[in-house]
């Protein structure tokens, strides 16, 4: 299509981006803490850890990984919600030319098994809250080294506050775990800090994280995620911020980081630019998230669309100082405009959104930050290339809907020894297909219809949840709602939508003539099922996979 998203790019972006700018993101790493060090880095309940810290800290991990025979190329897992140990395991371990493998907390066994033996990772370290999980698995894997850390080993606080805490914010209790030989995260730092530690070469082609994706949708794989890809994608991130990239300010994590969402815009990103980054370790507790709002006003907020949502329905959400608030930006799921239209009407800033895989490190496009919701995923980032395919590769005309497809140097490597599954995404011409349905309009900007797994089929006719749960979500009865197909004896499927009630008294009835306001007849919810709360992610995007399978279990 000749590039033409270029016309409609702001000013100060470029067409292209010099990778040699960042080669790894070990040298990252070590530059901004050079040139930030007496800044704040990160804070996590008050406590907080500035740039000089975090290189002490995670050089000194890196020492103690040589030391306990670690050597470039192994993977390691990291099991941690948002807490200060992340920064200073993930650099650390980046540092030593270790491959990361971010891991789920809340796994099952059989999860963090596959992704363990999978991987072939020969260390974890875990959050003590979920060692017992570690435990069960550990023995059937190659895992040698077991680090384990308590929420608050960082936190400057007294013991029974941290109690208190991780009680509030973790789980319930710490469940009690045995792992043989399992040795204290914080004691390996402090061992490190008396230990060598030997530079290692690590260069654009080396592998930086293995990011396990598709396992709502099967086996999860393992997208090999490179330096160069990694860091490429962070310069096309900061190309976009402008101005922005030049001031340091503050932002606010409530995505997790091991997720490649926050892992690259707000951990990697915000510390190249020397940021002051405040995680947020359980943003389902709105009252204790809210908290750290108030405390820290930000310039800078990401998240998905059931984040911004939740906030808006929070009660305390009008006392939120939001004038110091530049880019809020949305990912991971489709922002409804009737949540991006709230936002604007609460805080006075748009709410921009952006669009990416696992597998394209994430970035691949974004909307300008200075633009109206228009419920495009933006335009294809510096370097990237966009073209809507069919089903057997060949490109198609402007405006007409199919197989959205990237090509990039944050294209992944490939899938983890999983050449199989590689080349059914890869195509000849070095464009990845991304599983998303959608179309590019004459100025360049890309739309999202949904993913081809989640389309309904009524009677023939393609039915995108995405248009279902956007047409019910500015209903003022309705907290949030997914759509999903039905199977059906007259039209092979038909539409069940599940919601979550704001007002106790909406009715099935109710859902439907709404819907029917702006819903073709054949796209209007035939079932409506009421729940409590929609099955999600931790990074808070709805599990329509779950609901699908609830659906079966009911008829």
């Amino acid at each position: 299509m000749d590039k033409i998203w270029l016309q409609s790019y702001p000013p100060h972006v470029p067409a292209e981006i010099d990778p040699r700018q960042l080669r790894s993101l070990k040298e990252l790493v070590e530059k901004a803490c050079v040139e930030h060090a007496e800044r704040v880095a990160f804070i996590q309940m008050g406590a907080s850890m500035t740039y000089r810290q975090l290189e002490v800290r995670s050089r000194a991990f890196a020492a103690w990984l040589q030391h306990a025979g670690f050597v470039k190329g192994d993977r390691i897992a990291i099991m941690l919600p948002n807490t200060l140990q992340y920064p200073i395991a993930m650099f650390g371990a980046l540092r030593a030319g270790l491959t990361v493998v971010n891991t789920n907390p809340l796994y099952t066994a059989p999860e963090l098994q596959h992704q363990l033996s999978d991987s072939g990772a020969t260390g974890i370290l875990v959050i003590e809250n979920f060692a017992h999980i570690v435990e069960k698995v550990v023995a059937q894997t190659r895992v040698k080294h077991v680090l384990v850390t308590a929420a608050g080993d960082y936190l400057a606080f007294p013991k029974s506050h941290i109690v208190n805490y991780v009680v509030r914010h973790v789980r319930k209790q710490v469940p009690a775990w045995n792992i043989p030989n399992a040795k204290s995260f914080k004691a390996a730092v402090n061992e490190g800090m008396k230990l060598p530690f030997t530079g290692v070469d690590v260069g654009p082609d080396d592998l930086a994280y293995l990011q396990y994706t598709g396992g709502t949708t099967g086996v999860a794989k393992g997208a090999m995620l490179s330096h160069g890809n990694v860091s490429t994608n962070i310069l096309q991130a900061e190309a976009w911020l402008g101005e922005m990239s030049r001031e340091p300010g503050v932002l606010i994590t409530a995505i997790p980081l091991y997720h490649i969402f926050a892992l690259s815009c707000n951990c990697l990103l915000f510390a190249r630019l020397g940021w002051k980054n405040v995680l947020i370790i359980n943003p389902r507790d709105l009252p204790a998230m809210m908290a750290e709002f108030k405390r820290y006003p930000c310039v800078f907020l990401s998240g998905v669309n059931t984040l911004f949502n939740a906030m808006l329905n929070a009660p305390d959400f009008k006392e939120l100082d939001f004038s110091q608030l530049k880019i809020t930006l949305g990912g991971g799921m489709a922002v409804q405009e009737a949540v991006a239209k709230r936002w604007k009407e609460a805080t006075g800033k748009i709410l921009t959104q952006a669009w990416g895989l696992t597998e394209t490190s994430p970035a691949a496009c974004i909307n300008p930050p200075d633009t109206d919701f228009n419920g495009s995923i933006g335009l294809p980032i510096s370097s990237t290339e966009i073209a809507i395919k069919d089903d057997d590769g060949k490109d198609l005309e402007l405006g007409q809907v199919g197989e959205i497809c990237v090509r990039g140097p944050q294209v992944m490597v490939g899938y983890w020894n999983r050449a199989d599954e590689t080349a059914k995404v890869m195509l000849p011409d070095g464009y990845l297909r991304t599983g998303d349905v959608g179309r590019m309009d004459a100025r360049g900007f890309v739309y999202i219809e949904d993913r081809k797994k989640d389309m309904i089929l009524v009677s023939g006719f393609n039915v995108y949840p995405n248009e279902v749960e956007a047409a019910i979500a500015s209903h003022p009865g309705v907290l949030e709602a997914a759509a999903v197909a039905q199977p059906d004896e007259h039209s092979g499927e038909v539409v069940a939508l599940f919601v979550v009630r704001k007002d106790p008294a909406l009715t099935e009835k109710d859902v439907m003539d709404y819907c029917r306001k702006s819903l073709a007849a054949y796209k209007v919810p035939k079932h409506v099922y009421f729940k409590q709360e929609l099955p999600k992610t931790n990074v808070g995007k709805i599990l329509r996979k779950v609901l699908r399978e609830e659906l079966v279990k009911r008829t």
